[in-house]
């Protein structure tokens, strides 16, 4: 019945859809597997992409010819730059999406994809042969084999919905647990623990009073996410932000003694930086308000997903709370939030192709790796359909590195460090965030995506050249044209700049934090029509080159010197636990990570400086 396929991805949320397409775009056949075929890509919490260093990682995932910002542009309704207060490192596209236009997206894109197949069923194990993954075995009885196996499991290994006393089997509203991947698995000698994450409760837009709330409105003009010729967006919805008070506190302290967070019926660990509006209160009493996001689930519904009030309490206690806040006072509620409880495997056990130790050809990605977020599990499934692809192919697999992108500093922190919470990306994570904007995410990565023979990186690759050929044009016309200073003073005194005094190059006035590029090119007439025919984009990553220049140079020297450690490679075979030298802790944690490199052994909890020693001196450095 199915022809023996390359890769098999299991499960169809953001992670497996990306497996999927980084697979398939490595020439690969694809099956993907899913419980149910309508819920492909669905935008199971919040209705919105990117954020801080989400965006960046939505960008990295475009570059590398993933389909996540081109589906996005589609289906936004609404687009802001975060943080452009801030310097350009910390920039963050985000966009409030249409979640039933972005599954529908999703499933079109991977529909008209030649290279992959769809079966709708539950997986319920592995065909593991000789150490090695050889397909899957699904509900109905069925075997299918493959070459390569990435599990993307989402909530939905043993899954447990929680609303107050209430407890149903399931991996979402609606939808049933998966069984009998997590038994098979510790059986082959993998550690399981168990997670819990949440979502707020759903309400009626047409019951809400939004004069009394705060209009957050998107960028004028908004900006997207992919690097290709995706559509405009003109027609944006807006947001809205209100508060909590004293009174909603009260109301939801009336049901945590049925609360399964606080009585105890949930074990596993919850996201420390998306609390449930009761550990909000619970831990931080003295406030006595919290900003709640009121956002459009689309342009089709009034449903409303109220942000930053996730919640496993008794219903009533959740409706009870919300008609005290204002606007809501005569709302209706669609569903009630829920906490959900589930299986993840420690990222440990995984090397950073994202390939298990214990099984070979076997890949995780997502938040059966721990983590939490859309993003993040989009780009950990495509770097295991990449490298499933690979490892198919028997060639190396892609490891992006700490100073290449968010998606390497995210996989290099999973594997290295492992997680006892789930996993939020954030731009302090990353040391050298001055490299790695999201400005400039098809620079760094698209160039590896046309090395690896993606289709589609041959077009985008032409814009990549475009782009460094505009960017050296405008840097190299800021530092060969001179000015008067008649002609820019006025310019500087508007803008509290000191007057020049003499003839100077442009590049010296864009040097100065007061100046910017849009603002020298509408008051000097020749340099507002050399700049016209470049994209806004273009002399936008010029602008940021030239003012950060002496920064961005800091830290690839400082790339430099840490890239000697991660050329060291220390292979697959060595005897940690002889090296008699190491501490024991060391010895340990050497055995069980099995790092490629000296850097990556030098990022590990417990491998010290000295350790790191022994290890080069075991190499002959």
């Amino acid at each position: 019945m199915f022809p023996k396929y390359d890769v098999i991805v299991v499960g169809a949320g953001h992670a497996g859809c990306e497996a999927a397409v980084g697979a398939a775009n490595m020439g690969c056949k694809v099956l993907l597997a899913t419980m149910n075929m309508q819920t492909i890509a669905q935008m199971s919490c919040n209705p919105a992409m990117g954020g801080v260093a989400k965006g960046q990682i939505v960008r990295e995932i475009d570059a590398l010819c993933g389909y996540s910002g081109i589906v996005t542009d589609h289906t936004m309704v609404q687009f802001r730059m975060l943080n452009r207060s801030k310097g350009p490192a910390m920039w963050s596209p985000r966009a409030q999406s249409d979640r039933n236009q972005f599954a529908r997206k999703w499933r079109m894109m991977l529909e008209a994809h030649p290279n992959v197949d769809f079966w709708q069923d539950m997986v319920k194990g592995l065909i593991v042969k000789d150490g090695r993954v050889r397909g899957v075995y699904t509900g109905m009885g069925l075997e299918i084999e493959s070459e390569a196996v990435v599990l993307t499991n989402g909530t939905f290994l043993n899954g447990i919905i929680h609303i107050g006393e209430k407890q149903l089997g399931g991996g979402r509203a609606g939808e049933s647990a998966a069984k009998g991947i997590t038994e098979q698995l510790v059986e082959l000698g993998f550690e399981a623990g168990r997670m819990k994450t949440g979502t707020p409760p759903r309400i009626d837009g047409r019951t809400i009073d939004f004069s009394k709330c705060e209009e957050q409105p998107g960028d004028t003009p908004a900006g997207k996410f992919s690097y290709t010729d995706t559509p405009a967006l003109t027609d944006q919805m807006p947001c809205h932000i209100t508060y909590t008070n004293q009174k909603v506190h009260d109301i939801l302290r009336t049901g945590f003694d049925k609360s399964p967070m606080f009585n105890g019926r949930i074990q596993g660990l919850g996201p420390r930086y998306c609390p449930s509006i009761e550990d909000k209160i619970d831990r931080f009493a003295e406030k006595d308000q919290h900003q709640l996001f009121i956002e459009p689930e689309g342009r089709d519904t009034c449903e409303i997903y109220i942000n930053g009030f996730s919640s496993s309490l008794p219903e009533d206690v959740q409706y009870k709370a919300l008609t005290h806040i204002p606007g809501l006072e005569n709302c209706r509620m669609f569903r009630p939030g829920y906490a959900i409880e589930y299986d993840f495997f420690p990222p440990t056990q995984l090397k950073t192709s994202l390939e298990t130790h214990l099984v070979k050809n076997l890949f995780f990605a997502g938040q059966i790796n721990g983590t939490t977020g859309y993003e993040e599990a989009g780009c950990q499934g495509l770097m295991a359909g990449i490298n499933a692809a690979l490892a198919v192919k028997e060639e190396d697999p892609l490891i992006l590195g700490r100073s290449e992108a968010y998606i390497g500093v995210l996989i290099d922190d999973l594997v290295n460090k492992g997680t006892e919470e789930p996993y939020r990306m954030f731009t302090s994570r990353a040391e050298y965030r001055i490299l790695l904007r999201q400005d400039n995410a098809d620079l760094r990565l698209t160039p590896i995506a046309h090395r690896l023979g993606m289709l589609g990186a041959d077009e985008r690759m032409d814009r990549v050249r475009a782009k460094n050929q505009a960017t050296a044009e405008i840097e190299g016309f800021f530092k060969n044209a001179s000015i008067q200073p008649d002609e820019i003073n006025a310019y500087l005194e508007s803008v509290g700049s000191a007057p020049t005094v003499q003839k100077t190059r442009l590049h010296n006035i864009i040097l100065r934090p007061q100046t910017d590029i849009k603002g020298m090119a509408a008051a000097l007439t020749e340099l507002g029509g050399f700049l016209s025919p470049y994209e806004q984009e273009f002399v936008e990553l010029a602008e940021i080159n030239m003012k950060y220049d002496g920064y961005i140079q800091k830290e690839r020297e400082m790339v430099a010197k840490v890239a000697r450690l991660e050329n060291l490679h220390l292979g697959d075979t060595l005897d940690y636990n002889a090296m008699h030298a190491l501490s024991i802790e060391a010895r340990h944690k050497l055995s069980k990570l099995r790092p490629r490199t000296i850097g990556q052994a030098s990022r590990i909890s417990g491998v010290s400086p000295a350790d790191v020693s022994v290890l080069l001196i075991h190499l002959n450095r």
